[in-house]
This record gives C-alpha cells, structure tokens and sequence, in this order.
C-alpha cells in the first residue's frame, strides 16, 4: 500500500511533515543539503539574536564616530558603513546560498523581545529568499513589577509587528507558561501568526559550585517532552486558524506519529539528529510509512488531527479527568 506522506505547513507544500528544527546544523551548506538528501521536508535557520543585531549596530557606530569629536575629518579614517561585515550580514548570505542550493523550504529565524529597530531583519530575512520566518520569542518575566497581561500584551505587539514588516509567512515559537495557552494562541493568531510552533525549550541556569558562576545548561530533549505539546496541540487543533508544529521530543516515528494524531502540520526534530545522526531522518520517515501502511491510513492528511480533542473518542483525556484517571488507576509497589 502507498502512503502519502505530503503535509502543508505556513502555507508551503511539504514532502512529508519532517521539519528540521532550528539549531547549529541547519545553517552550513553542507549540513543542510545532507539533511534534505535524507528525506527533510524543510529546515528552520538558526535563530538571529535581537543582542546580536543591537550589539552590532552599537559597535558600527561607536568604531564609526571615534575621535570625531577631536577631529571633524576623522569619519574619512573608516571605511563607511556598507564596508563591515557582521555575522548578521552573513547569516542573511547564508539563506540566499541555501535557496539556491537546495529544493526544500528554508524558514528564517529571529529571537527576541522587544519590538525595536531590529524587527527590519524580519524584512532582510524575507528578501535574502527565506520561504517564511520563525518568531522565536525568548522572554523570562523576572520583573515583579510586570503583570501576565503586560507580558502577553509584549508578545502580541512584537508578532504584530513583525507581520507588518513581512509578506511571507510567520509562525510564532512560543512557550507554555501562559495562564491561558488556548486564548493566548487564539490572540496570537489573532495578531498576525500564520503558525504556532509549541513548544520553546527555555534552557534553566545551574550554579558551578567551583568558580560560582551562575551559567545555562543545555540538555537535549527527551521523548517525555514530548507530552505537554502533544496536549496543547490536541486542544488547539481545529480551534485556531494556523498551522500547529510541535518541536519538543520527537524521537522517533512514534513521537511523530503522535504529533500528526493529536493535530500538528509538522514535527520538528533537533536533539535526536545529535544523539543518533543524519540517518535518523530517514529511519523516522520509514517507520512512519510501515506503520501508516499497516493501520491502513492511505495519507498524513487523512492521520492528522484524528485523536484531537474534538474528534478523540475520550476528550477527558485531554482535560482533568484524565489527571484523576491516572493517579487513581496507579499501583506502584511499596517503599
């Protein structure tokens, strides 16, 4: 039996619904042309930093006004502008190579929180060639003065100005430490998002017990991560109108194949290329299909969203009662 695993995300056609997430490995060349040699629909760009860009633009103008003060010729001293290379003007070459090069999509990234000058990067990343843009929004709330609405208001001016600046597609990367994740990704849609991608990973900080330095700690994802998205996913599903992407532990074709049931477009994968290599695009991909084949679902469209919460047989499984279900039904042997 054939399976059609075509899918469509943000607008854009997809092979299948295997989406590589943003990391360090999607922005070489090489690196991208290997992944979508193994069967990659679409990659997302590593994100730019909104404290690189402004970082940047302070360093040119600092380098390009010294000593003017002393001597009104010396702005002849350096070179203008348009003459220094940043690593953001390099990202920007990097996208263009890579629509060249390759037949999938390639999505741009920005991460960031405030909607200042740096939200014309969204317009660069857009007219270097990206297919759509990935709004990766960082934001710790460690103000105690700052009220959830004040935070949800800075998240919906910042997607709301970036859609104004871009005709491309945008999807909104966003964590789940909403009161209210539904309402907020019915506003966010409300805003400008084309696509919800749930969940971001907000890497914690851990105290070096030798030098006392407080610095962050990157941990992989692990297929238990899997389950939150995989929840709000099921809830948004059908309710929200934009694309849905889960980017937390999928691991295998199981976690993808959960992520499609519960209502994702597509599944974006990152850790497990880590821990297992390139070939696991390809493994996923495989098990996918002879599990699709054997359950006889003839395509990703006819699979997606049928264990949602409006159509899942139990929507208690999705809601309290399922809380009560499981730590009623649990028999764990005595301490």
């Amino acid at each position: 039996m054939s399976v059609d695993l075509s899918t469509e995300y943000l607008g854009l056609k997809l092979k299948n619904p295997l989406v590589i997430a943003a990391c360090p490995l999607t922005e070489p060349l090489d690196s991208l042309r290997r992944l979508e040699d193994a069967g990659a629909a679409a990659a997302v760009f590593p994100s730019l930093f909104e404290e690189q860009i402004e970082h940047e633009e302070t360093e040119l103008t600092r380098v390009h006004e010294f000593a003017t003060e002393t001597f009104a010729e010396a702005l002849t001293h350096f070179p203008e502008p348009e003459h220094y290379r940043f690593e953001t003007e390099t990202y920007l070459e990097s996208i263009a190579a890579a629509k060249k090069a390759l037949s999938m999509p390639v999505i741009g990234s920005l991460n960031g929180v405030s909607d200042g000058g740096w939200i014309r990067y969204a317009k660069l990343i857009e007219e270097a060639g990206a297919d759509a843009l990935e709004l990766n929004v960082y934001f710790i709330p460690a103000d105690m003065e700052l009220s959830g609405d004040a935070v949800e208001a800075r998240y919906l001016e910042l997607v709301a100005s970036v859609k104004k600046s871009i005709s491309i597609p945008l999807a909104v990367k966003i964590g789940p430490n909403f009161s209210s994740p539904a309402n907020m990704a019915k506003r966010l849609v409300e805003a400008g998002a084309d696509g919800l991608v749930l969940f971001n990973r907000f890497l914690q900080p851990e105290i070096d017990l030798n030098d006392l330095t407080v610095r962050p700690r990157l941990v992989f994802s692990t297929p238990y991560e899997l389950l939150l998205p995989l929840r709000w996913v099921a809830v948004l599903h059908g309710r929200v109108g934009a694309s849905l992407a889960i980017t937390s532990g999928i691991h295998g074709p199981e976690g993808m194949l959960q992520a499609l049931l519960a209502g994702a477009d597509v599944g974006m994968i990152a850790s497990v290329l880590y821990q297992k290599g390139v070939r696991q695009v390809g493994e996923i991909l495989r098990g996918m299909a002879e599990w699709m084949a054997e359950k006889e679902y003839e395509s990703v469209a006819q699979l997606k969203g049928s264990m949602s919460l409006e159509n899942c047989p139990d929507p208690s499984a999705f809601a309290r009662g399922n809380y009560m279900k499981t730590l009623t039904s649990f028999t764990g042997q005595p301490i």
